[in-house]
């Protein structure tokens, strides 16, 4: 018999508890809030919520409304789903390439997410860009985690806190998302990267 992990918001004297088989939702968002290396206080700021509060829902003292959870969930970068989701123990989480979401982003260019949410330890996105496309006019920063990208075709530079850096395909490159970054398509044609971030910060 498999047994599935589920998440509960019920309670008893007011602090959320674990059914058989259940996990608690605070013990879910303390455990997404680590995987991103995230403050109580900062996580606490971002959802307009006490910092007190928060620590209580975590350790499973208060019992959050689906309101509240909402927007814990926007300030780990999640949907309310998320908090929920089933991690099916050992089993494999299958995302779909249909089912990839995608966004348009940057100059003439589109990203997919290839892990299935909610990331916990990693999370992996494929880059496509439009000859002269690039991630945005300005270089960006995104939480304090090891980010690595590998050309998988065309030809794009990565500018590195100042630095350009020329990469073709087959070529890689490793650094810190603090560090403000940038790509941008440099040899005339399409070109596409694979992006791999853990901890989780985009």
């Amino acid at each position: 018999m498999t047994v599935r992990r589920r998440f509960s918001l019920q309670s008893t004297q007011g602090g959320a508890v674990a059914q058989d088989g259940e996990i608690p939702v605070g013990e879910r968002v303390r455990e997404l809030r680590k995987a991103r290396r995230m403050t109580l206080l900062s996580v606490a700021q971002r959802a307009g919520i006490s910092e007190g509060y928060l620590s209580q829902v975590e350790r499973g003292i208060a019992n959050p409304s689906i309101a509240t959870l909402r927007q814990i969930a926007g300030a780990l970068g999640l949907r309310v789903g998320d908090l929920f989701a089933d991690q099916g123990g050992g089993r494999a989480r299958v995302l779909r390439v249909a089912d990839r979401p995608g966004l348009e982003f940057g100059v003439l260019g589109r990203k997919y997410r290839l892990t299935p949410r909610p990331a916990r330890n990693v999370e992996v996105f494929i880059g496509e860009f439009d000859p002269g496309g690039s991630t945005g006019d300005d270089p960006y920063t995104h939480g304090k985690s090891e980010e690595f990208v590998l050309v998988l075709k065309g030809r794009v530079e990565l500018q590195l806190d100042g630095e350009a850096i020329e990469l073709a395909a087959g070529d890689s490159a490793d650094y810190s998302s603090a560090t403000p970054h940038r790509l941008v398509e440099t040899g005339g044609a399409p070109a596409s990267v694979l992006w791999v971030i853990s901890p989780p910060s985009y």
